[in-house]
């Protein structure tokens, strides 16, 4: 485990931060702008002193207030992406990525030819940073911190810079190493479409503190912290496996407790375990089972509590699943439409989902996923 409970006052702000991670996949830190997501990834790289705590990584400590341990920057193996890839200029990709095996010292850690593979940047070795496109140097960043052989990797919104053809092109990259991999990784993010195709555990940061911790599916479930989340692009995350393909219309089917969702096609092999973001705007509420409707997509639920905040719209949270296994999915509808269906917790209902609601940012991996 990944063991973090330190507080530090930096001026005006406090960072108070507590919770373990496992000690592999992606753990997203989510937060707004000044929430202390940095900060806590400084801490942990050593840039930041705590004023009182401990750090642990897989049992090592690397700060401990009450023992006076505090492991130098350089020392501690943690390999640091920031949103610039901060690349040595006088350096070839090459020259770049030695620099992080020679920080490597005797430590074991993947191959040059591994990184070089896993991040498809063989052609690029030979080029100099102010020859390559943002996506490019930051594969070459994260290729560097690799070849450092870290514990433990730090990425404070690697993203952020690039717009988003040069994300569409990174990401697969960062998925890969997720999966092939398996090294722990801290991905500070306030963009949910990245935290839904990464992260394993998603923790949510909020004035210097952890507000929640938990699955993404959980979180993004939970109308209490939709302040936290994003109320205009709310959403819940359903896990499903991609079961079947309709060559002649160009849909894909995703299975899930509960039903198949038709998704536009997916060029992906049968089996293939997804995280699918359903957004709470897409989904309309019937409570007779539809008929001669455009909608492909309908699934039997029950109302399992409405948001407490009202106004114009309000916000459901419904099971679309099984007795065994639930199935939490949102959906926004104005108040009129509430009190004319006579929605209440308990209220059997049918919830509907276009299939054309769904785009390439609807979807993410997931490693350990249920066959359904």
């Amino acid at each position: 485990m990944i063991e973090v409970a330190i507080e530090k006052r930096l001026g005006a702000f406090s960072l108070d931060v507590r919770f373990d991670a496992p000690d592999s996949g992606i753990t997203a830190l989510f937060g707004r702008s000044g929430a202390g997501k940095t900060s806590l990834v400084n801490a942990l790289a050593g840039l930041i002193r705590p004023d009182r705590g401990r750090i642990a990584v897989a049992g090592v400590p690397l700060f401990d207030s009450e023992r006076g341990i505090d492991v130098p920057p350089e020392k501690r193996r943690l390999g640091y992406v920031f949103q610039e890839g901060r690349l040595f200029p006088h350096y070839s990709v090459r020259g770049n990525l030695l620099y992080g095996r020679k920080r490597a010292r005797d430590a074991d850690g993947p191959s040059f030819d591994t990184v070089v593979a896993l991040l498809g940047i063989g052609d690029l070795l030979e080029r100099r940073p102010a020859d390559l496109s943002g996506g490019e140097k930051q594969r070459v960043a994260i290729g560097r911190a690799l070849l450092a052989s870290p514990r433990l990797l730090l990425m404070d919104e690697p993203l952020a810079s690039l717009d988003n053809a040069r994300k569409g092109e990174i990401l697969p990259f960062i998925e890969r190493l997720r999966d092939e991999l398996r090294l722990p990784v801290f991905y500070v993010s306030h963009e949910m479409d990245e935290i839904i195709r990464l992260a394993d555990l998603l923790a949510l940061v909020d004035q210097g503190k952890i507000a929640a911790i938990g699955t993404v599916e959980d979180l993004t479930s939970r109308l209490d912290l939709w302040p936290l989340t994003g109320r205009y692009e709310a959403g819940s995350v359903i896990r499903t496996t991609l079961r079947g393909h309709d060559a002649s219309y160009g849909l894909s089917e995703l299975a899930f407790p509960g039903g198949r969702l038709r998704v536009t096609k997916l060029d992906l092999p049968l089996g293939t375990p997804l995280r699918v973001r359903i957004r709470a705007r897409d989904v309309v509420l019937a409570t007779e089972r539809p008929a001669h409707l455009s909608i492909r997509n309908a699934f039997a639920g029950t109302v399992v509590e409405i948001a407490a905040e009202r106004g114009p719209q309000v916000d459901l949270k419904l099971d679309i699943g099984t007795a065994e296994q639930p199935v939490m999915v949102l959906a926004r509808i104005t108040m009129r439409a509430l009190q004319e269906l006579q929605l209440a917790p308990g209220k059997k209902i049918f919830a509907l989902v276009k299939t054309v609601s769904f785009d390439r940012h609807s979807f993410g991996r997931h490693v350990e996923g249920e066959v359904y």
